[in-house]
C-alpha cells in the first residue's frame, strides 16, 4: 500500500510538472466509467469528464466523484464535439497536454507512463496509441475502418501510422487550435485532428498501447458502421481535395529556395543516372496532368503513373505544379480558348448570359480543348527539356 501511495505521488508530481490533463468523454457508460476515473486517479491529479448527454447512471457516478472537472452535455452531441470543447477547456486552464481516454474499459490507465517517457523524449509531439488489431475480440469492423483510415491519412499527409482511430492519445494542447480547426462531430474528428495537425507542422507518430475488447454480448459500442464509414468518406473526400489542391502547392513553395532548387536539380537531373528520355518523358508526363481536369486528383494520377511506367516521380510531381494557384486561371482559359479553335466556335464566354446551354457549351470547349492544350503544353515542354537536358549535361560531362 505504501508502495502504491508513493508511485501515486510521484506520477502526480509528474503530470503536475508537464502539465498534463486527463480527458474522458463518456456516452452511456456508466457500468464502466467509475473504475476508469479511478484507475486514472493512480497517475493523474487532475482528470476532465466529459458527460455528453448520458441517459443511463453517469450523472448520479459522477456527481459522487471528488476532485473531478466535469462537463455536461444536456443531450448528446457526439464524441467530437465532447472532445473539443474537452481539449478547449483543457487549453483555456492552461493545461500543456491532453490526454484523452475512453470510458468504456477497452484503455489501460497503466499506459500513461508511455506516453510521459514519450513526450519527455520528444516535447510537443501528437502521440496516437496504437493498438494490437490482432488483439482477442478485436472488431473486424474496427480492423478494417482502421486500415482505411491510415490509407487516407498516409495519402493526405505523407506519413505513415499503424493506428489512426485509437482514442487513446496525447495532445500537444498549446500547439493547436482546437476551439477554430475542427468541423466534425462524431468519430471522424479524431481523424481530421491529427490530419490539421500534421498540416500545422506538429509531429504525429504512435506508440504501443494494451486494448481489452470485452466478447460481444459484454460490449457497449456507440460506433455505426454504415453512417459513420459514411460520414468519415465524405471527411477524406474533402481532406484529400485540400491537399491537393492547397497543401501540396502550399508545402512545394515553402521548399522553393535556391538551396533546395539547386540541390533539387543535381540530385535528379544533373547527377541523375537517368537517361535525357527518360527524364523528358517524366516531365511531360508532369506537365500534362497538371493541365487535364481532374482536379483534386492530378498529383495522385501522376503518382500512380509515374510508378506504372517507371518514370521519375519526383519530377513528375514538380512538373504537375503547373496547375498551382496563379496558374489556374491561365490554364482554364489557353484549354477553353483551345477548344473554341478546335471547334470552330469564337471565343466568347458571355458571362451574361448564363443559361444550361451556354454553360454547356462553354464545359464543351474547356474539356476537349483541356485534353488538347495539355497534350500541346506537355510536348513543348519535353521538346524544351531535352534541348536543355542534351546540352547542360553534356557539358558537364
Amino acid at each position: 500500500m505504501k508502495e502504491e501511495q508513493t508511485s501515486t505521488v510521484y506520477w502526480h508530481e509528474k503530470l503536475k510538472q508537464l502539465g498534463i490533463i486527463v480527458v474522458i468523454p463518456s456516452y452511456n457508460n456508466d457500468k464502466t466509467v467509475a473504475d476508469v476515473i479511478e484507475n486514472v486517479r493512480f497517475y493523474s491529479p487532475d482528470i476532465l469528464v466529459i458527460n455528453d448527454g448520458s441517459t443511463d447512471e453517469t450523472a448520479g457516478i459522477l456527481s459522487r466523484e471528488k476532485n473531478l472537472h466535469i462537463i455536461t452535455h444536456p443531450a448528446n452531441q457526439g464524441k467530437g464535439v465532447a472532445l473539443k470543447h474537452g481539449l478547449c477547456y483543457a487549453k483555456e486552464q492552461g493545461f500543456r497536454y491532453a490526454i484523452t481516454i475512453d470510458s468504456d474499459g477497452q484503455h489501460f490507465a497503466s499506459d500513461i507512463p508511455s506516453f510521459i517517457e514519450a513526450i519527455e523524449k520528444e516535447p510537443d509531439t501528437l502521440l496516437v496509441g496504437a493498438r494490437n488489431l490482432a488483439s482477442d475480440n478485436m472488431p473486424g469492423k474496427n480492423t478494417f475502418a482502421n486500415k482505411f483510415s491510415n490509407f487516407w491519412f498516409s495519402l493526405e499527409t505523407g506519413i505513415k501510422l499503424q493506428d489512426t482511430q485509437s482514442g487513446y492519445r496525447l495532445y500537444p494542447l498549446q500547439r493547436m487550435n482546437v476551439d477554430k480547426w475542427y468541423y466534425t462531430a462524431k468519430y471522424e474528428f479524431e481523424l481530421e485532428a491529427i490530419v490539421f495537425a500534421a498540416w500545422s507542422g506538429i509531429t504525429v507518430k504512435n506508440i504501443p498501447v494494451h486494448v481489452y475488447y470485452p466478447p460481444q454480448e459484454e460490449r457497449v459500442s456507440h460506433f455505426r458502421p454504415f453512417r459513420d464509414f459514411t460520414r468519415i468518406s465524405i471527411l477524406n473526400t474533402v481532406l484529400v481535395l485540400i491537399t491537393f489542391l492547397w497543401i501540396i502547392p502550399r508545402n512545394f513553395f515553402r521548399k522553393l529556395t535556391w538551396k533546395n532548387c539547386k540541390r533539387f536539380f543535381s540530385e535528379h537531373v544533373t547527377h541523375s543516372p537517368e537517361s535525357n528520355l527518360r527524364i523528358t518523358a517524366a516531365i511531360i508526363l508532369g506537365v500534362f496532368m497538371g493541365i487535364v481536369p481532374v482536379w483534386g486528383y492530378q498529383m495522385l494520377i501522376t503518382l500512380f503513373l509515374a510508378h506504372l511506367l517507371k518514370l521519375n516521380k519526383v519530377i513528375a510531381i514538380v512538373a504537375a505544379n503547373i496547375s498551382i494557384p496563379p496558374m489556374i486561371p491561365f490554364l482554364l482559359y489557353g484549354s477553353y480558348a483551345t477548344g473554341c479553335k478546335v471547334l470552330g466556335e469564337p471565343i466568347n464566354l458571355r458571362i451574361n448570359e448564363l443559361s444550361f446551354e451556354n454553360v454547356k457549351s462553354v464545359i464543351e470547349q474547356y474539356l476537349i480543348g483541356s485534353i488538347i492544350f495539355a497534350i500541346i503544353c506537355s510536348l513543348v515542354a519535353g521538346i524544351i527539356s531535352f534541348v536543355l537536358l542534351t546540352t547542360c549535361r553534356r557539358k558537364k560531362i
